[in-house]
């Protein structure tokens, strides 16, 4: 377990740590969080976490209550504490701030509230990265502005606890014929050598590593294409991926209890999982953050 974390300013333990019941986020959801990946004690692509830290705070019109130097010099100081020399994981929540009483309105001059963590990167026993993972399809019954990362999960959480009560280890959403993306990742697939993922929309998050894997793509000549993918498309792929920042890149064998391609982790994945872990590794190794 972690040692501290931050809260509103102060570095503090976290069993003592408290926030009022009436904290907006607590009652209604209102704020939003980001993920940013730690391999080593170094932070991973954070420039692009706090980017769409800020676009998430602009959708929602909470103020960012610290700026970017401000921002690293609170990661650096919990990964010091807590995990300085092995993978963690900071998670960075903030909430419009406190009530006096619940409300749906809020007044104009609320004072955010600001919690971070870190914590270990536990990893599966299993190397599922060799293995491959198990999607099932799903409808995506979220709201429509997905392009937020709001703290508000619910619809995430239970489409991805029924991935699990079906024996799999990640839904696949399907809105109007079309697969979105996963309950808490990005969706790829590949189809006659081509790599697709579906394009930015509001129904969406863009990912950070899904970023990287567009990035890798265009470095070393791998033709990808960002377009809507069919419920039929999904079904017909070679290959299917799934992305996030703590699980990488999940190549998914078994879709709705049927293999994808020849049932195992695909030759296109193989090689963008190799320039991934080139990639990181290099950054990991180069000065600065």
């Amino acid at each position: 377990m972690p040692e501290k974390l931050y809260l509103n300013g102060n570095y503090t333990a976290v069993k003592k740590a408290k926030i009022s019941v009436f904290d907006r986020g607590f009652m209604f959801g209102d704020g939003v969080y980001e993920v940013i990946p730690v391999y080593s004690g170094k932070l991973f692509r954070s420039e692009g976490h706090l980017a769409r830290l800020q676009y998430s705070l602009d959708a929602i019109d909470i103020p960012n209550p610290l700026t970017t130097l401000q921002w690293i010099e609170i990661f650096s100081t919990l990964i010091e504490h807590n995990f300085p020399s092995v993978d963690s994981v900071i998670y960075l929540q903030i909430t419009r701030g406190t009530m006096e009483k619940r409300d749906h309105a809020w007044p104009p001059d609320m004072q955010p509230n600001v919690l971070v963590t870190c914590t270990e990167q536990v990893y599966a026993k299993q190397d599922s990265a060799t293995a491959g993972a198990k999607a099932v399809t799903l409808d995506d019954t979220r709201w429509s502005d997905c392009h937020i990362k709001t703290i508000n999960l619910l619809a995430n959480a239970l489409l991805h606890q029924e991935a699990r009560n079906q024996g799999a280890n990640e839904a696949i959403l399907i809105r109007e014929g079309f697969a979105i993306e996963g309950s808490q990742s990005n969706l790829f697939i590949v189809r006659d050598d081509i790599v697709i993922t579906p394009p930015k929309s509001r129904h969406m998050l863009g990912g950070i590593t899904r970023e990287i894997v567009l990035e890798l793509c265009q470095q070393n000549k791998i033709i990808c294409s960002e377009k809507n993918i069919s419920e039929d498309d999904l079904h017909q792929a070679n290959e299917i991926w799934l992305s996030s920042a703590t699980r990488e890149i999940l190549p998914i064998v078994t879709l709705n209890q049927h293999a994808v391609g020849n049932g195992r982790p695909g030759v296109v994945w193989q090689q963008i999982i190799q320039l991934y872990h080139e990639y990181k590794f290099n950054l990991i190794r180069s000065p600065g953050d």
